[in-house]
């Protein structure tokens, strides 16, 4: 028997204030269009802000449905609509940020686990990672270099040739 173990790093800043303009703009984006969700049931509204390899802008945000859970999340509806407007582009960054009607958004929230599985085999379609910025409305942001690092042991399409 052997153990194996796996960990990543990522970069925690303070707050918006310590980024880099073109991430703050970003993140700032991401936290603007988290208004344009639609979350009747959860009150959890998220936006996601890209940019992709060629400049252009893609933003996205959490559509739910009464027939729960048939809801998109913000990051899925970014990655469709980035892939469906500029196929094969790699993206570059993807900021992503929350606010909540039944508490605070002062901390980084990491997507969910189809989003992780949706950024993983977008990474592997356009073979460039992804970076991304988490954070609430305020407080702490977190920077991770590549979007798989979230999800170990991936499903990959390599599984199914």
């Amino acid at each position: 028997m052997k153990s194996a173990n796996y960990q990543f790093s990522y970069i925690v800043y303070d707050s918006i204030s310590e980024l880099e303009p073109p991430d703050a703009w970003l993140l700032n984006e991401a936290r603007d269009v988290s208004q344009y969700a639609y979350a009747p049931y959860s009150n959890f509204l998220v936006g996601a802000v890209a940019k992709l390899a060629n400049g252009e802008i893609v933003a996205g945000s959490n559509q739910e449905n009464a027939s729960y859970p048939a809801g998109i999340c913000a990051e899925r509806v970014l990655l469709s609509t980035a892939a469906s407007m500029y196929p094969g582009i790699p993206i570059d960054t993807i900021a992503i940020s929350y606010q909540q009607a039944n508490g605070p958004s002062d901390h980084p929230v990491a997507p969910c686990g189809i989003c992780r599985q949706s950024l993983q085999e977008f990474e592997g379609r356009v073979n460039q990672p992804i970076r991304l910025i988490l954070a609430g409305m305020e407080g702490k942001v977190f920077v991770i270099e590549k979007a798989s690092s979230l999800l170990p042991l991936a499903f990959t399409q390599e599984e199914l040739l």
